[in-house]
């Protein structure tokens, strides 16, 4: 495999030729041996990309390299494996290799992608969360990029649905970005989900990376659902990828004012699908699962008491009794009884002085 390896990490020459050079030569080894003859004769290959080869044949510490990358618990999956994605392999543009920490999305149970804006509203983050639980409950898999915002927070929603959930990066699988993200990255690869990427190892979260491996979030997605995007966002790339490979996508409409609900409502407007609800989405793409998105007893009761109206502003970032007390229009002495409620009923958690986060 470490010939696989370095064919892989050629950067300079495209997945597309990387595909057909194996298809033409069987293997990463015969690659890396070519004779300068036969390396002529491809004719698929312009004079820059077998240059590109050439340059490549010079390293030499070949097997020193795939080495450090089996001592990181790190994956090469290439194209046309058994292990290689079954989605993948019907999009456009696959990859040629996946990097791969943890595990990938099972092939045959449902997949959707959560994504949206890096600075959600109040109003994106509940909905981010509550999908990414209730779907995971139901079994589906979540797919995201660990990005800020609404990605990061479907997946954490995931992780309390206690489902599964994969994140694709735009940098190395061995690199957390954003490096505040490493708690997620972790209970990620702790609940049996997977950290994956097209990048090489050590490949640092550069922009032009970005787009690009969008349409793998939606390639290994069977449905995409937008929360919360601008008029003109990297959420929006990666719905038109998944309308180009065949896949539905969903929005959640917004107020018409607001710069973060211009690209759902304008997805809507082209016939995007309408989010409404987890149980309206289950119902319309037929998925059936054990019910725990139905709530229990407590949480029937928590709905109908004061509680739920501080528990609903409560997010995963820190928010202070102040900025609580401006929401909620509750006077001081009501809203710190609530949180003590809340936080002794596990609802919610004090990370610091005065400031508290969702726990579930």
């Amino acid at each position: 495999m470490e010939y696989e390896y370095w064919m892989a990490k050629i950067r300079k020459l495209s997945d597309q030729k990387k595909i057909l050079l194996k298809k033409y030569m069987k293997s990463g080894e015969k690659v890396y041996y070519i004779e300068e003859t036969e390396l002529q004769k491809i004719e698929f290959l312009n004079e820059k990309e077998k240059n590109t080869i050439r340059q490549a044949h010079k390293e030499r510490n070949v097997k020193e390299q795939y080495e450090i990358l089996m001592k990181k618990d790190i994956r090469l999956i290439l194209w046309g494996t058994k292990e290689y994605p079954e989605k993948l392999m019907e999009i456009p543009d696959p990859p040629y290799a996946l990097y791969v920490k943890g595990n990938l999305p099972a092939e045959h149970v449902p997949a959707m992608a959560i994504v949206g804006a890096r600075r959600c509203t109040p109003y994106g983050e509940k909905y981010a969360l509550e999908f990414g639980k209730a779907l995971a409950e139901y079994g589906v898999q979540i797919i995201s990029g660990l990005a800020r915002g609404v990605d990061g927070i479907g997946q954490r929603g995931a992780l309390m649905g206690k489902g599964k959930t994969f994140a694709i990066l735009g940098c190395g699988v061995d690199i957390c970005y954003p490096k505040e993200h490493i708690g997620l990255y972790t209970d990620i690869l702790e609940q049996g989900g997977g950290i994956i990427s097209e990048q090489p190892p050590g490949t640092p979260p550069l922009p032009q990376h970005f787009p690009k491996r969008n349409r793998i979030i939606s390639g290994l997605s069977d449905n995409v659902l937008v929360i919360e995007a601008r008029e003109r966002s990297g959420s929006l790339i990666t719905a038109d990828m998944a309308l180009e490979q065949g896949k539905d996508v969903y929005a959640l409409p917004g107020p018409v004012n607001s710069s973060f609900s211009q690209g759902c409502n304008s997805l809507i407007w082209q016939g995007a699908g309408v989010l409404l609800s987890p149980e309206i989405l289950l119902e319309e793409l037929q998925i059936k699962g054990p019910g725990l998105y139905k709530n229990s007893d407590k949480n029937q009761k928590m709905l109908e008491s004061p509680e739920n109206i501080v528990y609903s502003c409560v997010g995963l970032y820190p928010k202070s009794v102040s900025q609580l007390m401006e929401e909620t229009k509750l006077q001081p002495e009501k809203i710190l009884n609530l949180l003590v409620s809340l936080e002794l009923q596990g609802y919610i958690r004090e990370i610091s002085k005065n400031y508290y986060i969702k726990a579930k």
